[in-house]
C-alpha cells in the first residue's frame, strides 16, 4: 500500500475519533470468512450518528460511523491489512424487548496489497459495500450478522472484488 495514502487515512480516522468522542462509541470485533475460504479479523470502532429521521410506529432511521481495521488471512498467500471508514445507515424496528435492525453502507477500505488470497482488486483504495442485521442487546451491545464487498467499481483492472461474511458483537461504552 503507498505509504503516503495509509498514513493519510490514519490520520484522517484518528482526528475524527478525536472530534466525535463526545458521542456514543462502541467498540467491535468480527470473525468472518470470504468467498474463496479464507478467514477475516476485524476490530472496529463507531460512533452513533445521535439522529433519528421516518420515525414511525414500526421504526426509525438513524446510522453511526465505522473506522475499523481488518487482517485477511491469505491461505499459501501472505495475509492482507486494511483500514476502512464508512457511514453506515440503519432502520430500528420498534416495540421489541431486543431491538432488530437493518444496516447499509459504502465507504472506502484502503488495503496492504492488491492481491487479497485468490482476489486481484487492482487498486489498494477500494469501495466497502456492507449490508446486514442485527439486535440491540441490554448494556448498549450488538450482535449480528454483515456481509462487506470490496472493489473499485472498475476504476482499475482487474477488479475481482472480494467480500467478507462476518459475525459480529460490540458493545458501547
Amino acid at each position: 500500500m503507498n505509504t503516503r495514502l495509509a498514513a493519510s487515512l490514519a490520520a484522517a480516522v484518528l482526528a475524527f475519533t478525536a472530534t466525535n468522542l463526545a458521542q456514543a462509541a462502541q467498540v467491535s470485533g468480527a470473525i468472518g470468512a470470504t468467498g474463496q475460504g479464507d478467514m477475516t479479523y476485524r476490530i472496529g470502532m463507531s460512533f452513533d450518528w445521535d439522529k433519528k429521521w421516518l420515525e414511525s410506529n414500526t421504526g426509525f432511521v438513524t446510522g453511526y460511523w465505522d473506522a475499523a481495521y481488518t487482517y485477511w488471512e491469505g491461505g499459501d498467500f501472505s495475509g492482507a491489512h486494511s483500514l476502512s471508514f464508512s457511514p453506515v445507515f440503519t432502520y430500528e424496528f420498534s416495540g421489541f424487548t431486543y431491538t432488530p435492525y437493518i444496516e447499509a453502507g459504502i465507504g472506502l477500505a484502503a488495503f496492504s496489497k492488491t492481491d487479497v488470497g485468490n482476489q486481484q482488486l487492482g487498486s489498494s483504495v477500494n469501495f466497502e459495500d456492507r449490508i446486514g442485521f442485527g439486535l440491540k442487546l441490554p448494556g448498549e451491545q450488538k450482535i449480528g450478522l454483515r456481509v462487506m464487498h470490496y472493489s473499485n467499481a472498475g476504476i482499475n483492472q482487474p477488479n475481482d472484488g472480494i467480500e467478507s461474511y462476518s459475525l459480529f458483537y460490540s458493545k458501547g461504552f
